[in-house]
């Protein structure tokens, strides 16, 4: 099973590209060390060595419900394979977590409308306006025209972020010094629509999901873009900090009520993240992740494949 995982974690790498997997280790080494250190030295599988296990996934973000379901399938595994030792272990508990995580590796699609409008949404702080310009630069990247849409009107600062994003690379932002965001959002619709673009990236105002006439509001935004364009947005990505853990499930149940969230990006994975969390959303609100952010560079967003993000949390290129 390790080497299956480091193969399909390696074909999935473009050419030269070889530092995304390194970044995404090192990225998610909080919990991987401490895995890792459970496994070393050989010792015998037994009741303390599941205790300790079951510690290290409660405290990296796992939760409860997704460790006992890894748990009890870990030991199912170990049974059924007549397993001894904690390097054994190891394997077994990868095929469980890609098991686990593998539903939610579903490359986002934009190919099926012209424009693909993709609205963004989640909680002050999470990253969205650096996300739209990494995700910018990756449709770029696969020959595609794109249009971004200034929705977050409450900041200056936002606004001001992503005119910066859009120049570096070279993309048209609809912006307003002041107005409703679903306004901006619908004259950008209405601009992609004439000019031919593929891609529309429409940012909207960090809010917390306990702030019901925010949340009113973000639907709104929603129901103006479908007026723009019918079935539009195509797309409804949240953007979650990774180093939230547990609140970034309940951002995700409360956004998916409030607006249908097709797809999520997990952000800051980036050394002091747990990456437990992953699991936790596929336990209890399966929603694809679509993309995964490890740093601040353009090229630092990538696709979810469930292969590398298992083979970086268990260090298997280290054996």
């Amino acid at each position: 099973m390790l080497s299956f995982l480091k193969k399909s974690a390696a074909d999935t790498e473009p050419a030269g590209q070889s530092g995304w997997l390194g970044r995404l280790k090192s990225g998610l080494a909080r919990t991987g060390g401490q895995l890792s250190s459970l496994f070393a030295g050989g010792g015998k599988i037994d009741d303390e060595l599941y205790e300790d296990l079951e510690t290290v996934l409660i405290t990296s973000d796992v939760g409860m419900d997704a460790t006992s379901l890894l748990m009890a399938d870990l030991r199912r595994h170990v049974r059924e394979q007549h397993l001894t030792d904690a390097a054994q272990l190891k394997e077994a508990l990868g095929a469980c977590l890609l098991r686990l995580l593998q539903p939610l590796a579903q490359p986002l699609d934009a190919s099926g409308h012209k424009p693909f409008v993709i609205m963004l949404c989640g909680v002050n702080g999470a990253g969205k306006t650096t996300s739209i310009g990494k995700l910018a630069k990756y449709f770029q990247n696969q020959g595609k025209s794109v249009l971004l849409a200034a929705g977050d009107t409450f900041r200056a600062a936002a606004r001001e972020q992503l005119m910066t994003w859009g120049e570096r690379n070279n993309v048209t932002v609809i912006a307003q010094q002041s107005g409703d965001a679903a306004a901006v959002i619908f004259d950008a619709v209405q601009a992609a629509q004439a000019r031919g673009i593929d891609i529309v990236l429409a940012d909207t105002a960090g809010r917390l999901a306990t702030q019901a006439h925010l949340m009113e509001e973000i639907r709104k935004v929603k129901r103006v873009i479908a007026k723009a364009l019918p079935d539009a947005p195509h797309e409804v990505l949240l953007v979650l900090d990774a180093n939230t853990g547990q609140n970034a499930l309940s951002q995700t149940k409360a956004f998916d009520e409030a607006l249908g969230v097709t797809g999520l990006v997990l952000t800051k994975l980036d050394g002091t993240a747990k990456g437990g969390i992953v699991a936790a959303i596929a336990r209890a609100h399966p929603i694809p992740v679509r993309f995964i952010g490890v740093g601040e560079g353009l090229d630092d967003l990538r696709p979810f494949v469930a292969e590398e993000f298992v083979a970086a949390l268990l260090e298997l290129n280290d054996d």
